[in-house]
């Protein structure tokens, strides 16, 4: 969970953003190419991201499933790495003119059991704190636009 003093409609378009998604990973070297061709990601939209994560570098292409603007959004793994990924962004007012952020990612990894120690121990650690970087990058970004 992540406080901005913006609203939510501002951090919504934001996390939709691919420039701005590559910004929050530049240390990843991410690059993000939409299907649609724009940078802002809309409902049934997907976008292949690429980058080096652990050493590796991973390819994945989600779609954004769920669309509701500007309450939430949720985007699942079409193509990648994963078995399966699935990415709810929540969007609250906060009661004093900010927004309450919050991500739900749930992975499954492949390769059964093993997958599963290993996303245990290393890939969830890992993902929450890219999950809070971008975060944190989101709502600077926000609270500049407003």
């Amino acid at each position: 969970m992540t406080r901005a003093r913006c609203a939510p409609e501002v951090l919504f378009d934001l996390s939709l953003d691919v420039d701005v998604h590559a910004a929050s990973l530049s240390g990843s070297g991410e690059t993000a190419t939409t299907s649609s061709g724009s940078s802002r990601l809309g409902p049934g939209d997907e976008v292949t991201f690429r980058a080096r994560h652990l050493g590796l570098v991973w390819r994945l292409t989600s779609r954004v499933s769920e669309y509701e603007r500007p309450h939430r959004f949720v985007d699942e793994q079409v193509r990648g790495p994963f078995a399966a990924m699935r990415h709810e962004h929540v969007f609250a007012p906060d009661g004093v003119g900010g927004t309450v952020m919050t991500d739900r990612m749930q992975v499954v990894a492949p390769l059964g059991p093993l997958g599963a120690v290993v996303a245990q121990l290393v890939l969830r650690p890992y993902l929450r704190r890219l999950l809070r970087g971008r975060a944190a990058h989101l709502a600077a970004a926000g609270e500049t636009a407003g």
